[in-house]
């Protein structure tokens, strides 16, 4: 799950295509049925999630002719049960924290209580706040043809839903993923929640037990915790391992004390219910098993691509379980005509990446750039207090791939002067160097994921961390961190012996 819609899907209204470039025309496609509608389009794009807007978006306002296929809602996953109804509900629960937490400040307080009807009033408005950008109307006015249909191949050109046929220059895959089911042990039978029925509990759990401590586990765990749920959360190996470990360590013990249950190394066996008990069996990697007790279960342990009767066979489309094989170009490997953006494309599953990937169609498709999917340096933040930031290489995977040459200039919060006033110093920046060159940067603390954007930029066009303190820093601000990190590097050269003898010399001159 990512966050935030790509630019390009919001861009301004523009000049629709002509229409004269969708050629329709009724045939009969079985007896007694209506006519089926016979379309050519310059591109046809399967899903109206993030990267499949974009890619819409930005061919539409080129003047091209494009079919938009959507079967369920405008605007995807990230709208409608990830990114952002999962950040609205976070911020409803920062809310309340920051109620019981104002005392730090000098200000007495009441312990806030919770209506879990208006919580989920607020998630819904800021769905419904964001979706016209996202909505049929809108792409409508861009010029595209949109289908609300179940679209699937017919043969490597065309593709076809119960009332439409489209013949197309371009087909770009962009149909998302959803939660991962494992096969545990009677948990086809029990009922479950997933990110697309969380947001709409009719009730407020009592105990939220969740199996996966990956990014949106640990961000569901602390919003319910903080809402005022029991919360216990069962993962396989360690929580938040895609991070910096010592990053993911602070966020863990800061969830662990503001009373979340993590029970890392454990395997979920069996699920059962027992009128309105839900009952966890798990089997330890080394102790004691576990049995948990709940009123509800939130599987969130993975997600996996959605290919559901697309018949891709026939579009001569090749794919795997992690999504369609595509090359750095995301063109499919069997099928030239076919690209696959956003998780169809079997990469890293962020609404930001589905937007880049539409960048790089766009790039390539109709400006013949020789940009790749791979190019830059992928940023992943874990939204829950503090955050957690990862760019590029963490300091595990460097040091195994360069050894020694490794060097992590960092930077502690609890020296931050903003921090201080604003009595929140936990964390750290810290940056990822080999000779000069940034490899990646890991942050932990409040805003990590704004603060880890100047590394993104610095990065992304090729420059190293010289260049992170070669700039003015506004004062006081928790970006101060990232240039005292890179300030951090060259102390020992800035400060050193040779340092201090050329000074010396330099001060003779008159």
């Amino acid at each position: 799950m990512s966050d935030n819609a790509d630019q390009n899907a919001r861009a301004p209204l523009a000049g629709s295509a002509d229409p004269d470039k969708v050629a329709t025309s009724p045939a009969p496609h079985s007896p007694g049925a209506a006519p089926m509608r016979e379309m050519k389009a310059d591109l046809v794009v399967i899903g109206a999630g993030s990267a499949g807007l974009s890619a819409a978006a930005g061919a539409a306002q080129f003047g091209l002719s494009v079919v938009l296929y959507e079967k369920g809602e405008m605007g995807g996953d990230c709208l409608n049960s990830g990114c952002v109804p999962s950040k609205a509900l976070l911020s409803a629960a920062k809310a309340a924290a920051h109620v019981r937490e104002a005392g730090k400040f000098g200000i007495e307080t009441t312990p806030p209580r919770i209506d879990w009807e208006k919580v989920k009033l607020h998630v819904r408005t800021s769905i419904a706040t964001i979706a016209p950008v996202d909505s049929q109307e809108r792409f409508e006015g861009l010029g595209c043809t949109v289908i609300r249909e179940h679209a699937k191949f017919a043969s490597p050109d065309t593709v076809i839903s119960p009332t439409t046929r489209v013949k197309a220059r371009r087909i770009i895959i962009a149909t998302g993923s959803r939660a991962f089911i494992p096969p545990i042990e009677g948990l086809a039978n029990t009922p479950y929640l997933t990110n697309e029925t969380i947001f709409d509990l009719p009730d407020f759990p009592e105990h939220l037990v969740i199996l996966g401590g990956g990014p949106i586990g640990m961000e569901m765990a602390q919003a319910f915790v903080r809402l005022g749920a029991k919360v216990t959360v069962i993962e396989m190996g360690k929580a938040l391992g895609r991070s910096d470990r010592a990053h993911a360590e602070i966020a863990i013990e800061a969830l662990r004390a503001e009373g979340v249950t993590l029970l890392e190394g454990y395997k979920a066996t069996k699920v059962e219910q027992d009128g309105k008990t839900i009952r966890v069996h798990t089997e330890p990697k080394d102790g004691e098993a576990w049995m948990v007790e709940g009123s509800h279960l939130l599987v969130a342990v993975g997600r996996q691509t959605v290919f559901d009767g697309m018949d891709l066979d026939k579009g001569d489309v090749d794919h795997d379980r992690k999504g369609i094989i595509v090359g750095d170009n995301l063109r499919s490997a069997s099928n030239r005509r076919v690209w696959a953006l956003g998780d169809a494309a079997g990469r890293e599953q962020f609404t930001h990446i589905a937007g880049w990937h539409a960048s790089v169609f766009a790039r390539r498709a109709f400006f013949k750039q020789r940009t790749k999917a791979d190019s830059l340096p992928v940023p992943a933040v874990t939204y829950t207090s503090p955050e957690v930031a990862q760019l590029g290489l963490t300091e595990a995977e460097a040091r195994e791939k360069h050894g020694d040459d490794i060097t992590t200039p960092s930077f502690q919060f609890e020296e931050s002067d903003r921090a201080i006033a604003e009595a929140d110093t936990e964390g750290e920046v810290k940056l990822i160097v080999c000779k000069g060159k940034l490899l990646g940067a890991s942050i932990v603390g409040k805003e990590a994921g704004d603060l880890l954007q100047l590394v993104s930029v610095a990065m992304s066009n090729g420059l190293g961390v010289k260049e992170l303190t070669n700039f003015i820093s506004p004062y006081p601000t928790r970006a101060e961190g990232v240039k005292r990190a890179a300030n951090a590097h060259y102390a020992d050269v800035v400060f050193g012996k040779s340092a201090k003898r050329l000074v010396g010399l330099l001060q003779r001159i008159p």
